[in-house]
């Protein structure tokens, strides 16, 4: 299948894997990319250049095919080395970007010079125009179905996609609530030229994360998830566990007058715990609703080929035969 973001990147199929923290290392970008989509190592998670430039090197020795590094600008006290990741994803050999979070603009000239195709998600059709005039060469639109920040605006998918596709000249990909052929058949019939997949590659044999997660995810449905810090305008859709509910209690019991500081022990440096030790209780973890269309754990190639299977007849065969008649 051919549309414009597999131009764009060089890849087989329109199925990018997002940057997700403590999973995007070099084992799952290369799984993907190997499969015939976009894999993206995140940068965040090594969180030095030293890191991602050894993780770059890794993922290198995994595959010959394109794969990308997702960057998210975070409003921080204590920032990352943002010019050193960008130094070393270019000296890296790196062609794809992934960026999120605040504007990229400051490193759009670097990547630019250096012939790197920037990817920016966005969470609202102003945000993606706002992507596009600044330079980035495609977005990636997630609507409140997503799984991560989604944004305060609450549009879903079903009305975000073909409003960008209204709006845009770039290409653009659908994230949230992704999971097979139907989702990709859905998001391209909506304007969009491939789909971006998080919560469904961690439930994957190569996601390098404990097996407890992946079986959460499996056990879970389309109603497990819940939307943590609203109070706060910094909203994250996270599987639900006794620490989240814990969570909702206190910014209910606090309302108005919450602060970072009342949930810091079920949001902050809980990552490791839970991916790597897989302790499900740790703290909130960012899932999307599509959880509710998980039910195995297949490897990249199976869940990659068999997206793309069930896409091709739902277009030659279903849809077909709806003109015909």
């Amino acid at each position: 299948m051919k549309t414009r973001i597999t131009e764009m990147f060089g890849i087989e199929h329109p199925i990018i894997q997002g940057g997700m923290h403590y999973v995007g290392f070099a084992e799952m970008a290369a799984a993907v990319s190997n499969a015939g989509g976009l894999g993206i190592i995140t940068g965040l998670t090594q969180g030095t250049p030293e890191k991602l430039a050894n993780e770059i090197a890794r993922c290198k020795d995994m595959t010959d095919k394109p794969f990308g590094v997702n960057l998210t600008f975070l409003p921080t006290v204590n920032a990352p080395d943002y010019p050193g990741l960008v130094r070393v994803i270019i000296e890296g050999g790196v062609k794809i970007v992934e960026t999120a979070g605040n504007n990229p603009a400051q490193v759009l000239p670097y990547f630019k010079d250096a012939g790197v195709k920037v990817i920016h998600k966005c969470t609202s059709v102003r945000h993606s125009l706002k992507a596009q005039s600044i330079g980035c060469d495609a977005v990636s639109v997630d609507g409140f179905e997503c799984g991560g920040h989604p944004g305060e605006d609450d549009i879903p998918n079903m009305i975000l996609l073909p409003r960008a596709a209204d709006e845009l000249e770039i290409p653009f990909v659908a994230s949230g609530g992704m999971a097979d052929g139907r989702s990709l058949v859905a998001s391209l019939a909506m304007g969009a030229d491939g789909i971006n997949m998080g919560t469904r590659f961690i439930a994957t044999k190569e996601a390098p994360v404990h097996e407890n997660v992946k079986k959460a995810i499996v056990a879970a449905s389309e109603l497990d998830t819940r939307l943590v810090m609203r109070p706060l305008r910094n909203t994250e859709r996270v599987m639900t566990n006794d620490a989240v509910e814990e969570l909702l209690r206190i910014e209910k019991e606090k309302g108005s007058d919450l602060k970072f500081e009342d949930i810091i022990e079920q949001v902050a440096g809980v990552y490791p715990r839970i991916m790597t030790e897989g302790d499900m209780d740790a703290g909130a973890w960012s899932c999307g609703m599509v959880a509710g269309l998980i039910h195995d754990i297949p490897t990249c190639k199976e869940l990659i080929d068999g997206i793309m299977a069930q896409a091709e007849e739902i277009i030659t065969k279903r849809l077909a035969g709806f003109q015909n008649a």
